[in-house]
C-alpha cells in the first residue's frame, strides 16, 4: 500500500517524531511505500521516504496549519493514498496517533472563557473535532489512557475507534553488558569525581517539563549535598529564560544546559537521578528510558507514565496537588541515600527483563494495515 504520514514538523529529538519515524519504518519493513507531508525536516531522510516538504506560509501557525491540510488534500487528489495517518490533529485522517493531550478539555479548565472567541482556539478545535467527533471516521492511537476520557466526554467518540498502545521504548535505552565501562568513561569525560552525583533532565520544552522546578529544588538542597551536585539538562528549547534563573539561584557553573543530542543513552547510564516534574505531560517516554537503563527517576504524577516509575519501584512521585516543597525533600532524600538508588536502579533492570513496553511500532502498524492481507 501507499501510506501518507503527515506531521507539522519532524527534527530527530522530539518524543512524537521519533514515534512517527519508528511506526513508518515498522510499516516500511511490512513492504509498504512512505510519502510524508511535513512543514519542516531536520535531520537525515531514511532510504526509499518521500518527504514532501509543503511549500505554504501564513503570519500566525495556526493559519499555516489550515494552508497545509489544504494543500495536502488537493495532492492526496491528485496522488491517491491507501491510508492517512497524522501526527497532528487535521481534517482527512484515516488514523491518528494522539500524542497531544486534550485541546478542548485544556481550553475549557485552564483557560479564560474569553479565550474561546479566539481564532486560534477556532481553529484548534475545529481540527481536534475533525478527528474525534462521533461522524468521523478517524481510528485513534492512544498511548496514555488517561486522555480518552477527555475526548469521549467533549465529542462522544465512540470507544471502538480508540486503540491503546504500548509504550515504544527503544531497546538501544536498556543498560547493555558493558553499562559500567559506559558509565565510567562518560563520568571521566564529563570530570565526574566518584563522589559527585549527576541529575539529568532530558526533553523538549523545558518550561512544561519543569525545569523551573527541577532548579528551584537544586537550589534548596543542603550546602554539601549541593556542592557534590551536577546537573545537566538536554532539550531542543530556548534556555536563556533559565540562564537568567540559574544565575539568580546562584546555581552558576554546575548547570549545564544542552541541545538536543543522539547519544541519550550515554547520560542515562553516566548519571544518578533523572529528575522531570513536569506541569503535564500526557506520557514521558523518558521515565521509562530511564528505568530500562538502571537510572532512578523523581517525575510528578502529571505525567501519563508516572504510574510505572511506582510500579517498578524504580523512583519517586511527586503527589497531585504539586508542591514545590515536596519535591525539594524527595530530591534530598533520594540524593543522600546511594542505597536505595541503587536498589530502584536494580528494581528498574528487573522491570525492563519482562514488561510490555517495547512493542507500540509494531501494534500502532497493526492498526493502520488492518484489513490488508
Amino acid at each position: 500500500m501507499q501510506l501518507a504520514f503527515c506531521l507539522f514538523k519532524y527534527f530527530p529529538y522530539g518524543g512524537l517524531q521519533r514515534d512517527f519515524l519508528r511506526i513508518a519504518l515498522a510499516c516500511q519493513a511490512r513492504g509498504h511505500d512512505i510519502r510524508v507531508y511535513t512543514l519542516e525536516w531536520e535531520g537525515e531522510v531514511p532510504p526509499q521516504f518521500e518527504v514532501v516538504r509543503v511549500p505554504v506560509r501564513a503570519l500566525s501557525n495556526h493559519r499555516r496549519y489550515e494552508k497545509f491540510v489544504d494543500w495536502v488534500q488537493r495532492d492526496l487528489a491528485a496522488r491517491p493514498a491507501d491510508r492517512v495517518i497524522g501526527f497532528n490533529k487535521m481534517p482527512g485522517l484515516d488514523v491518528y496517533y494522539a500524542a497531544d493531550a486534550c485541546y478542548e478539555d485544556k481550553a475549557r479548565t485552564q483557560r479564560n472563557p474569553l479565550y474561546r472567541l479566539s481564532g486560534r482556539y477556532r481553529h484548534f478545535s475545529s481540527f481536534e473535532r475533525a478527528v474525534f467527533a462521533p461522524e468521523a471516521h478517524t481510528e485513534i492511537l492512544m498511548i496514555s489512557a488517561v486522555q480518552q476520557p477527555l475526548f469521549a466526554r467533549h465529542y462522544g467518540t465512540p470507544a471502538r475507534r480508540f486503540h491503546l498502545l504500548p509504550p515504544g521504548i527503544a531497546t538501544d535505552r536498556r543498560a547493555p553488558p558493558n553499562a559500567a565501562e559506559i558509565r565510567a568513561g562518560f563520568r571521566r569525560e564529563f570530570g565526574l569525581e566518584e563522589r559527585d552525583l549527576l541529575l539529568v533532565q532530558i526533553g523538549s520544552g523545558f518550561k512544561t517539563k519543569g525545569l523551573d522546578r527541577s532548579l528551584k529544588a537544586m537550589a534548596a538542597l543542603p550546602e554539601p549535598l549541593r556542592q557534590r551536585t551536577r546537573f545537566i539538562v538536554i532539550g531542543q528549547d530556548d534556555p536563556k529564560p533559565f540562564l537568567v534563573q540559574i544565575h539568580a539561584l546562584g546555581l552558576g557553573s554546575r548547570v549545564s544546559i544542552l541541545k538536543g543530542r543522539s547519544d541519550i543513552p550515554r547520560f542515562l547510564l553516566g548519571a544518578d537521578l533523572l529528575v522531570h516534574p513536569a506541569y503535564n505531560e500526557n506520557t514521558g517516554t523518558v521515565l521509562l528510558e530511564a528505568v530500562v537503563a538502571g537510572l532512578p527517576v523523581l517525575t510528578s504524577s502529571a505525567c501519563g507514565y508516572a504510574h510505572y516509575i511506582d510500579e517498578a519501584d524504580a523512583g519517586r512521585v511527586v503527589p497531585a496537588p504539586f508542591e514545590q516543597r515536596t519535591l525539594d525533600r524527595m530530591l534530598a532524600e533520594m540524593l543522600a541515600d546511594d542505597a536505595a538508588r541503587a536498589r530502584w536502579s536494580a528494581n528498574g533492570l528487573a522491570f525492563a527483563e519482562h514488561a510490555d513496553i517495547y512493542s507500540l511500532p509494531e501494534r500502532a502498524a497493526d492498526v493502520i494495515l488492518r484489513g490488508h492481507a
